[in-house]
């Protein structure tokens, strides 16, 4: 079973549908892609838009959003509440009229529906950059409890091999700390994928072969791992050649529980992560699925502006499991 078909099945079994909510109702994309889950009825698909232009695309394209909820940000009963909670939620000094402001824009109204518990979770970044995403997620969601940081985690996928790549995504320069938190973000994300997680914090140096400042972050990271989670088999700093052929690993790090079978691969920052998966995707044949944001206290997931209609519809899917493990946690 694909990890897709996989995160669908615990979807699909799922005591209460999970509702997902979609900012950009008037793309064509999103409003395909909110049809096939209304039609499918595993998720209850949330849009943000005016009601009359929204279900007008639908008619013209004959799309079936019939009984999908859909917010008017500009004509909401309770904006002044949301409102409120906005400015809670920033811990800064905004004025409620900065916070009306900024809840005029569908991104900021979305999450906002996320943060009090109006929706599980918000797809979005079809028109909009990934910034403009992530960034009212990490101002109005936070990061999730024992979280500093939000990450973001591929599952690459070929038949029956299964692994995770972060951050391929969001920190550029992560230090020590952060890296660590990547760490046990993947082995969460490993879990909802049934990956019992092997971490392997991942440098040009295996356990001292090589010397500096890169390869010290790599190893007080995955030491600072060890630590602050020992019940998750860990190591580093390992060359992926040790991290991943048993027989190497048993050369190159003897002892180690990790060294030769790991299937989590933290990387040292994310242009290093960014280039691997896409290697790995465009040579080896792999299957990509993510990016997946991963340590926020409720999950917003991020597409490519040149994302198609499945491409949504599958995001909202892993945006529902994640929901639901963060429920079961």
């Amino acid at each position: 079973m694909s990890v897709f078909s996989l995160f669908k099945k615990q979807v699909e079994q799922a005591e209460n549908k999970k509702r997902i909510v979609f900012p950009e109702s008037d793309d064509l994309r999103v409003l395909t892609a909110v049809s096939n889950l209304n039609q499918d009825g595993i998720v209850e698909p949330i849009l943000i838009g005016d009601p009359d232009k929204v279900k007008k695309i639908a008619a013209e394209h004959n799309l079936d959003i019939a009984g999908v909820k859909i917010y008017d940000q500009n004509n909401y009963s309770g904006l002044d509440a949301m409102a409120d909670a906005f400015v809670k939620a920033r811990h800064k000094n905004t004025s409620i009229a900065e916070a009306k402001a900024k809840l005029a824009k569908g991104n900021y109204f979305g999450t906002m529906l996320v943060k009090m518990g109006l929706a599980d979770g918000m797809v979005s970044g079809a028109a909009h950059s990934t910034a403009n995403t992530v960034l009212p997620a990490l101002q109005l969601i936070h990061a999730a409890e024992g979280m500093h940081r939000v990450s973001g985690a591929f599952v690459m996928e070929k038949g029956d091999e299964r692994y995770i790549f972060a951050d391929c995504a969001i920190n550029i320069e992560p230090d020590e700390e952060t890296l660590a938190e990547i760490g046990y973000q993947s082995a969460q994300t490993a879990k909802m994928a049934e990956i019992d997680p092997k971490v392997a914090f991942l440098s040009f140096s295996t356990k001292g072969s090589a010397e500096g400042p890169m390869v010290n972050k790599v190893h007080d990271a995955a030491a600072m791992f060890q630590k602050n989670y020992p019940e998750i088999p860990a190591d580093g700093e390992l060359q992926f050649d040790a991290a991943f052929v048993p027989a190497v690993g048993e050369k190159k790090a003897p002892g180690s529980k990790v060294a030769g079978h790991a299937n989590v691969f933290v990387f040292p920052e994310l242009q290093s992560g960014n280039i691997a998966y896409k290697m790995v995707q465009r040579l080896g044949g792999f299957t990509a699925v993510g990016p997946i944001l991963q340590g926020l206290a409720a999950p917003v997931n991020d597409l490519s502006r040149g994302c198609s209609g499945q491409d949504i519809y599958d995001l909202a899917i892993v945006t529902a499991a994640q929901a639901l493990a963060k429920d079961e946690k």
